[in-house]
């Protein structure tokens, strides 16, 4: 599948499991959407008829808030029946709010935000040690590096030189209730990853061709940061940058009005999953 038909269909799902289930989280979904469509697009090495296979690539949602792009992108790339999405958040549902190692193809399950990152340098490290070829993503917000356990596994991963280690920071600027700015300044983001021995890359986390150049295979000797600056909400112009929509659930005209911007930006011969289901 095309990344771009990907990430739109990633914003379609979210939008529909986020109204469904009257959940949150809708515009972290829409930011993360580029980089996780980028991801199962062949930057990591995936199998969905194996999603065990050892070869595997290792791909981390440490943002586990966000967890419903990924069910989306598991879903469209053969891992499960997209239908089953619409269970989202409902009791007894495998499709928990905060993505679940229960869904075919999810690797770990994360809540509390800076747990993704120190799993993943456990996991460069023992796949550098067992001499085994495959790779760790990691996606993270940038409002978890706020936590320290982001640095201290930073820190580790620099001092091992962990090169199959790359971690793709949503830098939507915002967090929960505020910016990033106003909350826990992060500047200089890129040198503070420098400093700490790591390869910083920054990009259009829009654009999936940058995107695509900065998860290339890597030729030095340490992890690399792709800090993705993205825009919280991307897709539906009333979310986009509006701290209230981290929490929202697209309701009624909220809901009509958003599909309506999404169909204007849909891939030309891309058909709407719930068209028919839905009257908007």
């Amino acid at each position: 599948m095309d990344s771009s038909n990907l990430a739109w269909l990633i914003r379609r799902h979210g939008i529909e499991m986020a109204m469904i289930s009257r959940g949150s989280h809708i515009a972290p979904v829409l930011s993360v959407a580029d980089i996780i469509a980028v991801l199962y697009c062949g930057a990591a090495r995936l199998n969905p008829r194996d999603p065990k296979d050892p070869q595997r690539d290792r791909v981390i949602l440490s943002k586990g808030h966000t967890g419903a792009a990924v069910y989306a992108a598991l879903a469209e790339t053969g891992f499960f029946d997209p239908k089953a999405l619409i269970s989202h958040c409902a009791n007894g549902s495998t499709f928990s709010g905060h993505v679940s190692h229960g869904v075919p193809g999810v690797e770990l399950s994360t809540g509390s935000l800076g747990h993704g990152l120190p799993v993943g340098v456990g996991m460069a490290l023992a796949a550098k040690r067992d001499e085994r070829g495959h790779r760790v993503f990691v996606v993270c917000g940038d409002g978890e590096c706020d936590e320290g356990s982001t640095w201290e596994s930073a820190l580790i991963a620099g001092h091992h030189e962990l090169n199959n280690l790359s971690v793709i920071i949503d830098h939507n600027k915002m967090q929960s209730l505020d910016t990033c700015e106003n909350t826990l300044r992060l500047d200089p983001f890129a040198a503070k990853w420098v400093a700490f021995g790591w390869r910083a890359v920054e990009v259009d986390g829009h654009d999936h061709i940058a995107l695509r150049g900065a998860l290339a295979s890597p030729t030095d000797s340490c992890p690399t940061v792709v800090i993705a600056h993205t825009v919280k909400g991307k897709g539906v112009s009333f979310m986009e940058n509006n701290i209230l929509w981290h929490y929202r659930a697209p309701l009624g005209d909220d809901y009509r009005n958003a599909l309506r911007e999404l169909c204007v930006i849909r891939p030309a011969g891309l058909s709407d999953p719930y068209e028919g289901r839905n009257k908007a």
